[in-house]
């Protein structure tokens, strides 16, 4: 072969490779790890539950997934699901805070950050409330207080334990001192909880701070908190600006609240279902009896000096509404 016939099939051959079509990769098909940089088929990675192979890193997933890992097949049972706020302090920053609600419903098919109901977990029956970050991250406004509440009570009235997973970046500024209320009013009905000598554990996953931190999240009986995660009150660098001190690389992490006694115990994600069904039964093996003599129809919140109606919580202002019903 000659060097021009050479030269002449390698021009023939690159044309034919440029009309040869490319091999086409479907979107989402491969998923790379935040942490390490490894690329897992989504497949494998959605069968572990969104924990990285490699590396153990825990993904954020959504409160429809958490619901599903947890919960035994046909035993959910959604409650209060057609609640949903409004914008009582017609608040607004670059766009209208009722505006902000809508499209985050529509993105996330959710009413509000938080989804509640019973169900059971290996058998067990079970209070759950699951909070979803990609709702307004996951931000506590006067709906989540609320459905945490009722939940609580419902768990309450028919003695059951109660599990809310956490992942919040912490009260909702948008309805200000309305946020800010609900930590309050979710820990008074943690209380009557308490005085029945009932179970209640929280999760905490990445990131749980602000006033979610400041209450409910750290008032479990057992506080469990998966690894690596996220979890104060403040930020970083608004703690290090004011104490004037560098904080430790791993500070506000799962592994440091744990050596430090904040939590009790850090649980990878797939092995949460296990471990809240060996709690539940443990706690089941020689119940305690209540220590309250008051009647849970009188009214929540045994010891605060108001009531309110008997189909809602505590706080039935007006700035919570209910969805008709189609």
């Amino acid at each position: 072969m000659s060097l021009f016939d050479w030269f002449a099939n390698r021009q023939k051959s690159a044309q034919n490779s440029q009309q040869r079509p490319e091999r086409e990769i479907a979107d989402g098909l491969w998923i790379k790890c935040e942490a390490c940089g490894a690329l897992t088929y989504t497949k494998d990675l959605q069968a572990n539950q969104m924990v990285c192979l490699e590396c153990g890193y825990h993904m954020k997933i959504s409160g429809n997934e958490r619901i599903q890992h947890l919960i035994d097949s046909n035993t959910w049972m959604a409650i209060n699901e057609k609640i949903r706020g409004t914008d009582p302090l017609k608040f607004r920053d670059r766009k209208a805070y009722s505006d902000r609600l809508q499209g985050y419903q529509r993105k996330t098919g959710l009413l509000d950050a938080v989804q509640t109901g019973i169900g059971n977990i290996e058998a067990e029956p079970v209070a759950l409330g699951v909070m979803d970050f990609q709702f307004m991250g996951g931000s506590m406004g006067s709906v989540v207080g609320e459905k945490l509440t009722r939940l609580i009570e419902q768990a309450t009235k028919e003695r059951l334990p109660v599990v809310i997973i956490c992942a919040s970046g912490g009260a909702r500024m948008q309805e200000g001192m309305l946020s800010l209320m609900q930590m309050a009013k979710i820990s008074g009905a943690l209380e009557c909880h308490r005085e029945e000598k009932l179970l209640y554990i929280p999760v905490l996953t990445h990131p749980t701070t602000g006033g979610v931190t400041a209450s409910f999240a750290m008032l479990g009986d057992i506080i469990i908190a998966e690894p690596k995660a996220t979890i104060g009150f403040a930020g970083r660098r608004v703690i290090e600006q004011t104490v004037r001190e560098k904080l430790p690389e791993n500070f506000q992490t799962s592994e440091y609240l744990l050596a430090h006694g904040f939590i009790d115990i850090i649980v990878p994600r797939t092995q949460l279902k296990k471990t809240l069904a060996q709690l539940i039964r443990l706690h089941k093996i020689h119940p305690a009896a209540p220590t309250s003599t008051k009647s849970l129809e009188a009214g929540p919140y045994c010891h605060l000096p108001f009531q309110a109606e008997q189909h809602n919580s505590i706080t039935n202002d007006n700035k919570i509404q209910t969805m008709p019903q189609n």
